[in-house]
């Protein structure tokens, strides 16, 4: 899984118990999610079918700084299914999971699902690339 963004958590992002808002928190991670898989199908012409279950482990309380994990689970024809981990940045402890998060492509005319033409293997190879590309190595 890879941890690509972050977020703080906000006064506006609380609930009654000054922790963040589950709302808030599923907001965040569909945000995420749809910009995880616009860019593995690398089209922006997708929409949000469905989100599966979403387990919610611990709280981030104002302060916090939260970091979201995605990783691809299934490739379908005009699909591509995604997981979310949410956790705290500081301890590395699980706010919650999105598991099976599905993305449909759509013809930007039509509007009715389209195939991407991915693969989970091109899927793959193109996030390795990627990471090449970042060249993190550090002297």
């Amino acid at each position: 899984m890879r941890f690509l963004s972050r977020r703080l958590v906000m006064p506006n992002d609380l609930n009654y118990a000054n922790a963040l808002f589950g709302g808030r928190a599923m907001e965040w991670i569909d945000e995420e999610a749809a910009i995880f898989a616009t860019c593995q199908l690398e089209t922006n012409c997708l929409v949000t079918k469905h989100i599966g279950e979403i387990t919610f482990e611990s709280p981030a309380l104002q302060g916090d700084i939260v970091e979201f994990g995605l990783e691809t689970k299934k490739v379908g024809r005009t699909s591509i299914t995604v997981s979310c981990l949410v956790r705290n940045k500081a301890t590395k402890k699980t706010i919650c999971l999105a598991d099976d998060i599905v993305f449909v492509t759509l013809d930007p005319e039509t509007r009715m699902p389209t195939p991407h033409g991915k693969t989970m293997a091109a899927l793959e190879a193109q996030t390795e690339q990627e990471i090449r590309n970042l060249n993190l190595q550090v002297d």
